[in-house]
């Protein structure tokens, strides 16, 4: 069975969503669960969901990380070894072996450095990405990294490149997915230093090159891998997240303040909206991968509901079932082999 360790003081509103999210997936999924977080708190919750014959269990973890956790503050509670917040408990369970994933909507940052120090990097990696998907139009397409790392070298973006591209051919089922580089404009020689510096290193790769994407092809579904900084991956998915939000607002608004027959309308584009909404929430995938690190640690939104928090368990899950971190581990050695 597979273990899936749940950060249940994650969420905006811990710990109810996190601990009905866990429940829902142990449910569906056949998945045992690890709530790590204040028992005091979460016990309470766990025993109004009827999880009787469920595979849950709860490791108390008194301590929080909250946003205002940073800098070197951050760093020394995530190395301490006797750390007792939710995410370095949690954390430590996947690195001792004693479950297979880590899912936790709490502070990205926190995240990732607990990670970093907790578990390390996957050997080769220098720096991890977070790897969200984008809805397209063709399907999706894993943007990478998406504000873990602002300053990026050519060999990171390189390395981002397998890691999406493996991710994307094992989790997300896509054969020989085609990665591009995003860029200002799509011919070569086209974007910033740092996109010209990577573009040699991506055509001497064994990945499918597709080269550089604009925001337009991105979202257009030319590649099933959009690699970048964290910097500007982080700026192109809080945009596209505002900018899904202001229309389907505008379209509610347009409909509530309309005629007679712009409300009938409504009623009869209500199915089709409601699909549009669904393609839009990035609560569908829960949480995105931490990729680099020696684990399988997911992050998603502070604001997540407990569907997203099951979702999240899913993506583990199923992470977990086609071994993605060992294909990550096998395909960062051969390019460290390609590269002596």
């Amino acid at each position: 069975m597979v273990r899936i360790v749940v950060d249940a003081m994650g969420s905006d509103n811990f710990p109810t969503p996190d601990v009905e999210g866990a429940v829902m997936a142990a449910r569906e999924y056949g998945v045992e669960i690890i709530l790590v977080g204040d028992e005091a708190a979460i016990k309470p919750v766990l025993d109004k969901q009827n999880a009787g014959g469920l595979s849950i269990r709860i490791v108390n973890a008194p301590e929080i990380l909250t946003m205002e956790d940073k800098g070197e503050k951050l760093v020394l509670k995530a190395r301490s070894k006797d750390a007792k917040n939710s995410m370095a408990i949690g954390i430590d369970l996947v690195k001792n072996g004693e479950a297979d994933a880590f899912v936790s909507m709490g502070n990205t940052g926190a995240g990732m450095v607990n990670a970093l120090f907790r578990l390390g990097r996957i050997r080769g990696v220098d720096r991890p990405a977070l790897a969200p998907i984008f809805p397209t139009a063709t399907g999706t397409c894993i943007v990478l990294d998406i504000g873990a790392n602002p300053d990026c070298k050519p060999e990171n973006l390189l390395q981002f490149g397998i890691l999406g591209s493996i991710y994307a051919e094992k989790v997300r089922g896509v054969k020989n997915p085609k990665v591009g580089l995003v860029s200002n404009g799509e011919e070569e020689g086209k974007g910033n230093e740092l996109v010209k510096g990577a573009t040699p290193l991506f055509k001497a790769s064994k990945l499918n090159y597709f080269g550089n994407v604009e925001g337009k092809e991105v979202i257009g579904g030319k590649v099933d891998v959009a690699v970048t900084d964290g910097f500007t991956g982080n700026v192109m998915l809080k945009s596209s997240e505002a900018v899904a939000k202001l229309i389907t607002d505008k379209i509610r608004e347009i409909i509530k303040n309309g005629s007679i027959l712009t409300k009938i309308g409504g009623l009869l584009v209500k199915p089709a909206l409601g699909a549009i909404k669904k393609l839009l929430d990035p609560g569908e995938q829960g949480a995105a991968p931490l990729l680099g690190v020696n684990g399988l640690v997911f992050i998603g939104h502070g604001r997540s509901d407990a569907f997203a928090i099951k979702n999240a368990i899913r993506v583990a899950k199923h992470a977990v079932d086609v071994k993605v971190l060992e294909a990550m581990k096998s395909a960062i050695e051969e390019s460290l082999r390609s590269t002596v």
